[in-house]
């Protein structure tokens, strides 16, 4: 996961032990996709969301994976670059075959924004 101009989040710190994966990220407030979503009220897409687990989980495994089955997905909370300097994306996963299976939530300080419960498979 390699930090370019333009990445929506940037990864301070991953922490990878065994089943759980605690990252640190700042949000790129210039990214562009903000001009799209929303022009003057810029919010973080939840698609950005759902792939920022699977793209962290990647990094950590050190394998592809595809999403297989999105069981629960919830956006609980808005992130709004403006008002958020850092997140922290805590997976708790176990692997079965080639099958991983996901806890995951997204968290402003105190404050929940996102949780995704589902399964992704090894590529």
């Amino acid at each position: 996961m390699a930090a370019g101009n333009d990445d929506l989040f940037i990864v301070d710190s991953l922490i990878h032990t065994d089943g759980v994966i605690k990252t640190n990220l700042s949000i790129n407030p210039g990214s562009s996709i903000f001009k799209g979503h929303f022009p003057g009220q810029p919010v973080v897409p939840g698609a950005c969301m759902l792939q920022l687990v699977k793209d962290v989980l990647e990094s950590a495994l050190g394998y592809s994976v595809q999403l297989k089955k999105a069981g629960n997905l919830k956006f609980v909370g808005m992130i709004v670059p403006a008002a958020t300097n850092a997140i922290l994306l805590k997976i708790d996963y176990k692997l079965i075959v080639d099958e991983i299976n996901v806890n995951a939530k997204l968290v402003d300080g105190d404050r929940v924004c996102f949780k995704f419960q589902g399964s992704f498979i090894c590529t």
